[in-house]
């Protein structure tokens, strides 16, 4: 087990609702199931997943829910490199009529584009108003992009989170989601805070793949002394799942990125 670093995550008691109090819409959204959501008490919130992690859900999710209960709407940067179908900016309309703030290359060359993005990320970041979500890729090239960040960052001043999913490659047990993780830390030259349960099979998910995750994700954190953020998943699997014994807050996730062909059909999403 490496040691506590020094950057731990805050959280409140699993089992405290909200920081602040949500909005009407909010509390609608969040029916019938109550779950209990996670609290969060630093500005800068990494989300880093590799391919198939779900992370790009989560983070978009994770940023609307905090616009519904932060009294300044967050930001959300896009700093995913390679995934061609499932980026943060497919939900930029959205999550704009939201209030929200969305930073995302706007060029064809994510790389041409970086020097003119960093300034306004570390803007956003530096201004002090509202919270930040970073939509992070879990390869090389999130990794150095983050990396070129590093040092806007306080070091008590971010949560960063790791997204597991133990039905994809490299992430299904706990050799192979520390290995991705050490590989991550030592190229951004940062440190991970906590970690997200989030095991999928996309529509073939079901509550024995859940618990199969939470499960891995306690593992993980016993050995690398993280806590567990949360569990997220889409609501209607959460709905089927007797949360008895499950001990961290659940994020009930909304679907909002969307493959092309699946647009032209109008899918009813979850």
């Amino acid at each position: 087990m490496r040691p506590r670093r020094t950057a731990t995550v805050r959280w409140k008691d699993d089992f405290e609702m909200f920081a602040v109090q949500p909005t009407e819409d909010f509390v609608a959204m969040s029916q019938p199931v109550p779950f209990r959501y996670p609290v969060f008490s630093r500005r800068i919130i990494i989300v880093v997943g590799g391919f198939g992690s779900g992370k790009t859900e989560v983070s978009v999710n994770l940023t609307k829910y905090l616009a519904g209960i932060d009294p300044i709407p967050p930001a959300i940067v896009d700093l995913d490199l390679v995934n061609p179908y499932f980026r943060s900016r497919e939900a930029e309309a959205e999550m704009e009529a939201m209030g929200i703030k969305v930073i995302v290359p706007r060029g064809g060359n994510f790389f041409a584009d970086l020097p003119i993005l960093l300034p306004e990320v570390k803007g956003a970041v530096e201004s002090g108003a509202g919270r930040v979500i970073l939509d992070v890729g879990g390869d090389s090239q999130g990794a150095r992009a983050l990396g070129s960040l590093s040092d806007v960052f306080p070091p008590d001043g971010y949560d960063m989170l790791m997204v597991l999913n133990s039905r994809r490659p490299f992430t299904g047990d706990l050799a192979g989601c520390c290995k991705v993780m050490s590989r991550i830390e030592a190229t951004a030259k940062m440190r991970f805070t906590g970690l997200i349960a989030n095991s999928h099979m996309i529509e073939e998910t079901d509550p024995e793949v859940l618990w199969e995750g939470y499960h891995l994700a306690r593992e993980v954190g016993r050995e690398m002394n993280l806590p567990l953020a949360f569990l997220s998943a889409k609501r209607e699997v959460l709905e089927q799942m007797d949360t008895t014994g499950l001990n961290c807050p659940i994020l009930p996730l909304t679907r909002s990125m969307l493959k092309p062909w699946e647009k032209k059909t109008g899918p009813t999403g979850l």
